[in-house]
């Protein structure tokens, strides 16, 4: 089979070549209010709903943090974890795990821009390196299913809600920033507003290079994001554009094999596997709608969106050119909702209901080296249609009941078309099975807050979600048998995932101190898995995850604050031949403690945080027969200040120069035989800005 187009599965990438071979800021302060908001324009959600576990990163933890990516600011998160590539310093296509998915997470965590899907329908995780962090206003966590009802699917691990800033009638200020870092990294950004009368306009724009942790390495990204709001007498008017591109080197694995005494983790760390391989992306999007006051509590939101995304990957082997993908994906949206804030029989009432349209169009062309005849050309399109309602009521002071459902039509029309005379065919490829599938999916959550005493609440939910395949899954769901390198023509046919879980936990103040803590549990029917062993997707045996959470923030002085959190997680497989084994990549225990402190106001500040993950099995390996990937602790710090319009920051990531890997792909065929990617040591990034 050829490889799967997935730049961060690099795995799946480069399957046929594994087997040859081998045959890793401050937490955010809780800032949830012990009421849900359901009701902040932008995300639908707000900072949570009834029941779950919401937490929110706002914008002083986004500009103080010392950690040298978004991704791993949201991994000081309990419940989220990381897995890291290829050693970039910026964090480029780092895969955020919340609840314990491993090697599928990037496709069971929901992530949006302003309450709008930004998952596509490829295995591409959504590229956070891409989103300009000086346009990020907050970031909203929801754990667990409860975001599938207003979202969608792929919602099941939760929901990363990112808000940009937005800001109506804002003085005209421009902002510039400048850094520069270990491994060539230097980083460029400018922000700017400005308003006339009732037109808002906000500009975002960032640059990123590096050479990267490793040889072929190498990272060029640029991003932007423009928005225009208006408010009109009856509502207001919104249009968001973003652009963004990236090139990236793809240094593959470094081999372990004690059979052989090959160590490349000790002998040659930053080298390279795939000195050439490399993989590059464009994207634009458009948004825009208004919203409308209908009445007294009553408002009407229509917006509409467009979204392209181009890539192209190659990869090399024996030092000639064994594959070349591109692929190209369109999609369209419309969704119109209502909000509704009042009461029923007295008893406060907030509703939100609405309809999602998504049209999704695929084409990837997949031959021997560019500008070869593609050997296969596949075309696949999605397109879902959902209704749904979102409700929650107050019928006591200290009770708060939200409830909600959502049915969703998903149509799907996939193509594979093959060209036997095109370089590189070989008489194992066959040309797939047309398909197409219609079928209907539900989701729902019920969840209840209850205050038991001033400062402390319960809260409790059931919720049920689902993921319907991808595209790239689809492809690449027929077994490849690892002997005759032969497989059957591909169907593009897998069963929808489905999940059911449960969640109760406290939330609490207590003068200075902040804490929540969770006990929750998911149960799977159908869990979407890539097998490297066939080189195909399956649908696993039924699969459950459960965990404990915990999270605290203390105020010990107007200048000081400590925060600190942890987390267990088991992901397990419930029946079928590896019952009871842990699913690889999830480590059970993580944990994490800061600071902040304001040495001289916002003049002088440090910030700085400590990060433990526990060892975890690596891919490929679900009968836990082989090395864990090591346990790893990395301690970052900040120390920065602002001076009337000029500000400065010095970060050291890693102090400690750990030497660390968080992903690694086990042998199919040799014992403690292993591929590993390994993640920077220490890091500096110096940063300095001016508003004008």
């Amino acid at each position: 089979m050829r490889p799967v187009f997935v730049i961060r599965r690099s795995r799946a990438l480069r399957a046929p070549v594994l087997a040859c071979i081998i045959a890793a800021s401050p937490a955010p302060l809780l800032a949830q209010s012990l009421a849900p908001d359901l009701y902040i324009r932008a995300s639908r959600i707000g900072s949570g709903i009834a029941g779950a576990a919401t937490t929110v990163i706002t914008t002083q933890d986004i500009e103080r943090t010392p950690a040298a990516s978004l991704q791993d600011l949201l991994a000081l998160q309990p419940g989220v974890q990381t897995q890291g590539l290829f050693g970039g310093v910026s964090g480029a296509n780092t895969t955020v795990d919340v609840r314990g998915f491993g090697a599928s997470a990037a496709s069971n965590t929901l992530v949006l821009i302003n309450g709008r899907r930004t998952n596509e329908v490829d295995l591409q995780s959504v590229d956070y390196a891409s989103i300009p962090i000086n346009s990020i206003e907050r970031i909203e966590i929801t754990r667990g299913a409860s975001g599938a009802v207003l979202y969608g699917e792929g919602a099941v691990g939760g929901v990363i809600n990112i808000i940009t800033k937005q800001r109506a009638a804002a003085p005209q200020t421009v902002r510039a920033d400048i850094g520069a870092g270990s491994y060539g990294q230097a980083q460029a950004s400018i922000s700017a507003q400005a308003s006339t009368g009732d037109h808002n306009v906000s500009l975002y724009v960032t640059g990123v290079r590096a050479d990267g942790y490793r040889a072929n390495n190498a990272l060029t990204q640029g991003s932007g994001v423009l928005n225009y709001n208006r408010p009109t007498p009856w509502g207001s008017l919104y249009v968001g554009l973003t652009a963004d591109a990236q090139t990236l080197g793809l240094p593959g694995g470094r081999i372990v094999d004690p059979s052989t005494n090959v160590n490349l983790l000790r002998t040659d760390r930053r080298g390279a596997a795939t000195p050439d391989d490399y993989a590059n992306k464009q994207g634009a999007s458009a948004t825009g709608g208004m919203t409308v006051n209908l009445g007294e509590g009553l408002e009407l939101i229509v917006d509409a969106g467009f979204r392209q995304k181009e890539q192209q990957a190659e990869f090399f082997f024996l030092g000639g050119a064994y594959s070349y993908i591109a692929a190209s994906l369109t999609t369209a949206s419309f969704t119109p909702r209502l909000r509704f804030d009042g009461s029923l029989f007295g008893a406060p009432w907030k509703t939100i209901a609405g309809v999602d349209v998504y049209d999704t169009r695929y084409g990837s062309p997949r031959g021997l080296f560019e500008g070869a005849d593609p050997i296969h050309v596949y075309r696949l399109g999605q397109t879902s249609l959902a209704a749904y309602a979102m409700n929650t009521i107050a019928p006591l002071s200290h009770l708060t009941v939200s409830f909600g459902a959502r049915l969703q039509r998903t149509a799907v029309r996939a193509r594979d078309t093959l060209d036997v005379t095109a370089p590189g065919w070989w008489s194992g490829e066959t040309q797939g099975v047309p398909l197409d599938a219609a079928e209907t999916n539900s989701a729902w959550h019920l969840g209840f807050e209850q205050r038991i005493a001033p400062g402390l609440v319960a809260f409790g939910r059931a919720a049920r979600s689902f993921r319907v395949p991808n595209v790239d899954e689809r492809v690449g769901m027929a077994p490849t048998d690892p002997l005759t390198w032969l497989k059957p023509p591909t169907t593009f046919a897998l069963n929808t995932q489905t999940s059911q879980d449960i969640e109760a936990g406290l939330r609490a103040r207590l003068g200075a101190l902040d804490v929540r803590t969770s006990v929750w549990r998911m149960d799977l029917e159908n869990e979407i898995h890539y097998s490297p062993a066939t080189f195909s997707n399956v649908n696993l045996d039924p699969t459950r995850r459960s965990g404990v959470e915990v999270q605290v923030g203390a105020q010990i002085t107007e200048a000081v604050r400590l925060r600190a959190g942890a987390a267990y997680t088991r992901a397990v497989f419930r029946e079928g031949a590896f019952a009871g084994n842990d699913v690889p990549l999830v480590s059970r225990e993580s944990a994490n403690v800061g600071v902040s402190w304001n040495i001289l106001d916002r003049r002088l500040t440090l910030d700085a945080t400590a990060r433990y993950v526990g060892p975890r099995f690596m891919d490929n390996d679900q009968g836990n027969e082989r090395p864990k990937t090591p346990g790893f602790g990395v301690f970052d710090i900040r120390i920065g200040g602002e001076a009337d319009r000029f500000s400065w920051s010095a970060a050291v990531h890693n102090a400690f120069d750990r030497k660390y890997f968080d992903y690694a792909v086990a042998s199919a065929f040799t014992p403690g035989r292993y591929s590993a990617y390994p993640l920077a040591g220490r890091t500096f990034l110096l940063r300095v800005g001016a508003t004008f």
